[in-house]
């Protein structure tokens, strides 16, 4: 008798025996042949479960090796079903423009972008040139770029090397705000045109979209997308007069600045008209838009192919409120406070802001979203690899100048292979279990009579980021790597916290 069978009647043998005895309970009276009727419907399905599961592991035993490998994303490619593999961009020398020397809002970022770019060229089999004049750089080391020419980043100097090195196409998203104005400029100069020089990914014309502030509101309306009420101007007069239109308070945003150079927000005339006038000597066009200080703000990672797949790779929520740059303030990610409605508006949103754009490789699309509410507005679209996507690369794992790069080259998202699992494409958006904070670090300390508030305008000069399974954990994990005299919550001593709280310093995360 097998092990089943002495169990089962075992089972039945004691119920048999004991159940008459049960007091207070209403008991039937089980003849033998009742017996041996439910002996058997309890024993058939138990024996055909074990019978099945002896077959199973019977015939996987027995099953020899067939010599065939694992499926792979290189076989999958190599099979010919992606027809987009067949319609690569035709180039065999290319020029990187790096980010040019280190400033506030452009350092080591984009020295991490240029890197994965430049790795991507080399298994591409392409010839890669960089122009950087950062010694300071891993992008600068000739294991990675074929040549490097530590020249200033200026069309004058990248027209020499265009007229030495020939190449055939040129990247300039991956240098940040630098790389893109050289772009923009030698496109208006004709100097690609002249010398056939493709622009690979992002084409200048969505470039320009991007950065010129009217040029982006109306195509932004062109949609349906809502932004906030804004007039594109170029003088102080016209600025005021933008202003008494739109209504106090207001907040002043500069076209083609890095790390909101030379923006603020303004509460009167008098404000504004300072505020203006040295926003006018850093860029030549200035938005005046109506003020949403308060609401939250949250940021996506958006990649688009040539092909128009599209995919929102990371969100991010800045712990400050819309009104802090998002280099100075504290970033979480995924987002802690956004419904699922919340979510998939913006995610909606923005992969339709970037199809609309024409976006080819990865960008950012920043949002201002009501607190109380499911009113937003979208306050800009970097299309370029900025400092949140090495932020988002690291935080998802998902390699995204180096997508980005192979995107340029011709390359369409679903035949690209996934860089975490090997086996999959990279046509997926992460799903994280895990929570990822970024704080800011300053060095305002260093300078006497300095003003440590921070704003609009970028201040701080680097930032760490923390992997926790909850925000407490990870958000106290980045305040040791901050400042390692603290623990963790402790908080500083402050003559007037609520002054603190309301006009926000450097200080203000231990506030």
């Amino acid at each position: 008798m097998t092990v089943y069978k002495r169990l089962l009647w075992r089972s039945l043998q004691i119920c048999q025996r004991h159940t008459p005895a049960v007091p207070n309970c209403r008991v039937e009276a089980y003849s033998t042949s009742k017996i041996s009727k439910l002996r058997t419907s309890l024993y058939r399905p138990a024996a055909a479960l074990l019978h099945r599961q002896q077959r199973s592991f019977a015939n996987s035993a027995k099953r020899q090796p067939t010599g065939q490998e694992a499926p792979s994303a290189q076989a999958y490619i190599s099979s010919g079903i992606l027809s987009g593999k067949k319609s690569l961009v035709d180039v065999k020398k290319v020029i990187m423009i790096g980010s040019g020397g280190l400033s506030i809002g452009q350092a080591g970022e984009f020295d991490y972008s240029g890197s994965q770019a430049l790795k991507a060229l080399k298994e591409a089999n392409v010839s890669s040139v960089l122009i950087n004049p950062n010694i300071a750089t891993i992008q600068t080391d000739h294991k990675l770029a074929d040549e490097v020419y530590y020249l200033p980043v200026t069309p004058e100097y990248v027209t020499y090397v265009i007229e030495k090195e020939r190449p055939d196409g040129i990247l300039l998203t991956f240098g940040g705000q630098t790389a893109l104005n050289l772009g923009v400029k030698m496109e208006e100069m004709g100097i690609f045109e002249q010398y056939g020089v493709k622009v690979l990914g992002t084409s200048i014309k969505t470039l320009r979209t991007s950065e010129d502030r009217d040029l982006f509101a109306k195509a932004l309306k062109e949609i349906n997308i809502p932004i906030a009420e804004s007039i594109a101007v170029s003088t102080v007069d016209e600025a005021l007069a933008a202003a008494e239109e739109i209504g106090y308070p207001i907040i002043s945003r500069s076209a083609y600045a890095l790390g909101g150079l030379g923006s603020g927000f303004a509460e009167n005339e008098e404000e504004l008209k300072n505020l203006s006038s040295r926003s006018l000597t850093l860029s030549p066009q200035i938005l005046i838009e109506g003020s949403l200080k308060g609401w939250k703000e949250l940021e996506y990672e958006v990649v688009r192919d040539a092909s128009n797949n599209c995919i929102t790779v990371c969100n991010m929520e800045n712990f400050d409120p819309l009104g802090t740059h998002t280099g100075d303030s504290i970033v979480v990610a995924p987002s802690q406070t956004l419904s699922d409605e919340e979510y998939h508006m913006l995610r909606t949103s923005a992969i339709k802001i970037v199809r609309h754009l024409g976006v080819v490789g990865e960008c950012n699309v920043q949002y201002a979203l009501q607190p109380d509410g499911l009113d937003y507005r979208v306050i800009e679209v970097n299309a370029r690899l900025s400092r949140s996507s090495a932020l988002a690369s690291k935080a998802t794992g998902y390699p995204l100048a180096y997508t980005a790069a192979k995107i340029g080259l011709g390359h369409t998202l679903p035949e690209l292979p996934n860089a975490v699992t090997k086996t999959t494409t990279a046509n997926f958006e992460p799903s994280l279990d895990y929570i990822v904070t970024k704080i800011p670090r300053w060095d305002l300390s260093k300078f006497q009579h300095v003003k440590r508030d921070i704003g609009s305008s970028m201040k701080s000069v680097g930032e760490v980021m923390a992997i926790g399974r909850t925000f407490e954990e990870s958000f106290q994990k980045a305040i040791r790597q901050v400042d390692p005299k603290f623990v963790g919550f402790q908080g500083d001593k402050f003559d007037d916290l609520d002054e603190v709280l309301r006009n926000p310093t450097d200080r203000r995360w231990l506030a």
